[in-house]
């Protein structure tokens, strides 16, 4: 039984849903967003709340009935306030700045890496080793947060590269003589 599934999401105030079959359709002040849902669970609007049940008590339903459940509480949270995800940059000469819309990396190579954001993420740099990306499609924003860490993904022994703000970077020791 998924205690998470459980749960019914309340609509948020100032957020309006609509449930269609297994699209569910949320507006609000930063946007609009839709998920369809499996064919494995069931979707219900009931008392200003969306209600998401298994279709059958099968592994396979019920491993999709906490996951849908989750999916749709996200988009109301997307179109209500919208996502942040931060990143720092560690490293002599590690640097970021923005280029119009593009994100302009300096990480050590002998070239600049220009990233271009997709659509529905913002990016800006409020100090030059510190990125914020904000959204309201949490996947999309997740998803060009971990494209960006993947250019210099932070190494073990000095901490340089580009990692999440709350990751914490495990440290090995250097070798001994």
């Amino acid at each position: 039984m998924s205690r998470i599934g459980k749960k019914p999401i309340p609509v948020p105030q100032g957020v309006t849903a609509t449930v269609d079959g297994q699209k569910v359709v949320a507006k609000g002040p930063k946007g609009e967003l839709s998920f369809v849902a499996n064919d494995e669970v069931t979707v219900k609007l009931e008392d200003n709340a969306v209600v998401v049940s298994p279709i059958d008590q099968s592994k396979d339903a019920r491993s999709k009935w906490g996951m849908s459940r989750t999916m749709v509480e996200n988009i109301f949270t997307g179109v209500k306030d919208g996502f942040e995800r931060k990143l720092e940059i560690n490293g002599v000469g590690y640097r970021a700045a923005m280029q119009g819309k593009n994100l302009q990396l300096a990480l050590g190579f002998s070239h600049d890496v220009v990233y271009q954001p997709p659509e529905g993420v913002a990016i800006t740099c409020p100090k030059p080793t510190e990125i914020v990306l904000t959204g309201i499609d949490k996947q999309v924003l997740g998803q060009a947060a971990a494209q960006i860490r993947e250019y210099r993904p932070p190494e073990p022994y000095k901490g340089k590269g580009v990692k999440y703000a709350e990751e914490r970077i495990i440290r090995k020791e250097g070798k001994k003589k």
